[in-house]
């Protein structure tokens, strides 16, 4: 893309601008300031209303009493448990069985002070489920 075709239209960047490499006049890629683009608006809108689909699906599986209010706790983060074990320092099968509705209510207050603590919850918030969307 040449520098004077760099996108200048609204877009999530909220009125920012960010680095785009482009062509200039004598064929060398250079920083260009840009302000965003039209198509990258929408297709982080599609994104964004799929993450808060997948969420109010999991809160509603947690309200069910099919899955932990840390799964929806981790959800809401868009954390994997793979990635929850790395912040927390438990090991992720530990991480994948208190996900289980069953095993969340015995944790230990140690065990879910971690978890609080690399979601940036309290532990009251962390073993409660919001009954409204967010």
């Amino acid at each position: 893309m040449k520098a004077k075709d760099v996108p200048q239209e609204d877009s999530i960047l909220e009125g920012h601008r960010r680095a785009c490499y482009a062509l200039d006049d004598s064929g060398h890629y250079t920083v260009v300031p840009s302000r965003g683009w039209e198509v990258e608006k929408i297709v982080n809108g599609i994104a964004n209303a799929d993450l808060r689909e997948e969420l109010e699906q999991v809160r509603q599986r947690a309200l069910a009493g099919q899955a932990s209010p840390l799964e929806y706790h981790m959800q809401r983060r868009q954390m994997t448990p793979a990635l929850l074990a790395a912040n927390t320092g438990i090991w992720s099968w530990r991480v994948r069985r208190h996900l289980r509705p069953s095993i969340f209510p015995a944790l230990k207050p140690a065990v879910l002070a971690r978890y609080a603590a690399a979601l940036r919850v309290t532990v009251e918030e962390l073993t409660r489920v919001p009954t409204q969307p967010e």
